[in-house]
C-alpha cells in the first residue's frame, strides 16, 4: 500500500491496482495549493463524514473520475440522489470490494453538510488489502471501543490518527489511542490547517517517541509505503 498525505484530513491510497481517496479537502486549503485536484486519480472517495473540512472536493474528484462514493447510509444516500455512484455503509459492517475489505468501525465526533442536511454518524475505516490493514480514525475523540479493533478484525499495521486537538484528539489521547488499536506506527493527520489546530512538530514526535512509538508527519504530497 501507498499513502499520499494531500494535506489536513486528505489521502490518497494506492492498493490492488486502485487508488482511494479519503475525506478530500484540498482546493480550500491554501496549505495544499501546489496539488491540482485535476490530476487526482480516484477509484473510490471514502468519506468520514460531511464537514466542509472532508468533503469540498468529494464531488469534483468524483465527477472527474466516475468514481464510487462511499460513506455512511445518510451521506451515500445524498450523493446517489445528486447522480453519483456510492456504496452505503454502517458501523460494524464490512464489504469486500475488489481491492480488499473494508470495515466500518465507530467515531465519536458530529456530521452535517455545510447547507444543514443531516450526515449521520461519523466513522472511521480499517482498509485491509496485501496482507496489510489501515485503520484511518477520521475525525474522532479517544474512545475505548478502539480496543475492539484489533481484537476483532486484526492487527493493525498503520493508524491514521488525528491530533490536532480542539475538534478533535490532540497528542496525548492519540498515544493513547495508539495504545488501544495496538499499533507503534502512527501517521498524524487533522492538524495545522487552521489556527486552532496548529501542532508543535517536535514537541508531538517526541512524546510519541517516549512511548516507543513512532509518529510520522509526511509533508503535504509526500508518500509512505506500509
Amino acid at each position: 500500500m501507498k499513502i499520499t498525505y494531500l494535506g489536513h484530513s486528505s489521502l490518497s491510497i494506492e492498493l490492488s491496482d486502485k487508488v482511494i481517496m479519503v475525506d478530500p479537502f484540498i482546493s480550500a486549503n491554501e496549505l495544499a495549493k501546489n496539488i491540482d485536484i485535476n490530476k487526482l486519480k480516484a477509484d473510490y472517495v471514502f468519506l468520514t463524514h460531511v464537514h466542509e473540512d472532508h468533503i469540498i472536493d468529494a464531488e469534483k474528484i468524483a465527477q472527474n473520475n466516475n468514481a464510487i462514493i462511499v460513506s455512511n447510509y445518510e451521506i451515500a444516500t445524498y450523493y446517489s440522489k445528486k447522480g453519483f455512484q456510492t456504496h452505503g455503509m454502517n458501523t460494524g459492517g464490512s464489504w469486500q470490494f475488489d481491492f480488499g475489505t473494508v470495515h466500518v468501525v465507530k467515531a465519536i465526533h458530529s456530521s452535517s453538510f455545510p447547507d444543514g442536511s443531516y450526515g449521520g454518524n461519523p466513522i472511521g475505516f480499517v482498509f485491509e488489502s496485501e496482507n496489510k490493514r489501515i485503520y484511518v480514525a477520521g475525525d474522532t475523540a479517544l474512545t475505548y471501543d478502539m480496543k475492539l479493533i484489533p481484537e476483532v478484525i486484526g492487527a493493525i499495521d498503520l493508524a491514521v490518527l488525528p491530533i490536532g486537538d480542539n475538534y478533535t484528539m490532540g497528542i496525548n489521547s492519540a498515544i493513547k489511542a495508539a495504545d488501544f488499536v495496538q499499533c507503534d506506527q502512527i501517521l498524524g493527520y487533522h492538524y495545522d490547517t487552521f489556527g486552532f489546530i496548529k501542532l508543535d512538530h517536535t514537541l508531538a514526535k517526541t512524546n510519541f517517541s517516549k512511548h516507543k512509538k513512532k509518529l510520522i508527519l509526511l509533508e503535504i504530497g509526500r508518500s509512505m509505503d506500509v
